[in-house]
């Protein structure tokens, strides 16, 4: 029976920092960030952070093309298309139970054309977050001064 720890023992690049208390400088620095693509188990990615088109991704787009899409609107549209959709799936499987799978695959793009227009509102929620905390920031640094005064 062989013996077990509790605890692993540290890896090895510990003792790049052995004079650390004494002399902060003395470790190494970090690798640089990286920069384009890499590869990861086996999979390719990159650093850019852009949203493919649908098109790209093999999926026919239900809503306007173009840089001005008016998005409250267009995700009303869908979702109407969407209750729509449900409505006459629950029909054909009542009806002619055979028949669903045009529907679901329907669905499923309705469904994909939503998550794709709400992921192309990502980064102006992001940045109305980021907003938001940096107001409630400021508010509890005028709460603090106006509370010491």
């Amino acid at each position: 029976m062989a013996a077990t720890s509790a605890y692993p023992p540290p890896p090895p690049f510990y003792r790049l920092y052995k004079d650390y208390i004494e002399d902060p400088k003395s470790a190494p620095e970090p690798p640089p960030p990286i920069d384009g693509t890499y590869t990861l188990y086996g999979a390719t990615y990159t650093t850019d952070d852009v949203l493919p088109s649908l098109e790209e991704q093999g999926v026919r787009q239900l809503y306007p093309k173009g840089p001005n899409i008016d998005y409250k609107k267009e995700l009303r549209a869908l979702n109407r298309e969407l209750q729509l959709h449900l409505l006459e799936l629950a029909d054909v499987l009542v009806e002619r139970p055979s028949q669903y799978a045009r529907r679901v695959e329907e669905i499923s793009l309705i469904f994909r054309n939503l998550h794709h227009l709400l992921n192309s509102l990502r980064p102006h929620q992001a940045r109305a977050t980021l907003i938001h905390i940096l107001e409630l920031q400021i508010q509890c640094r005028k709460q603090a001064v106006e509370d010491i005064k």
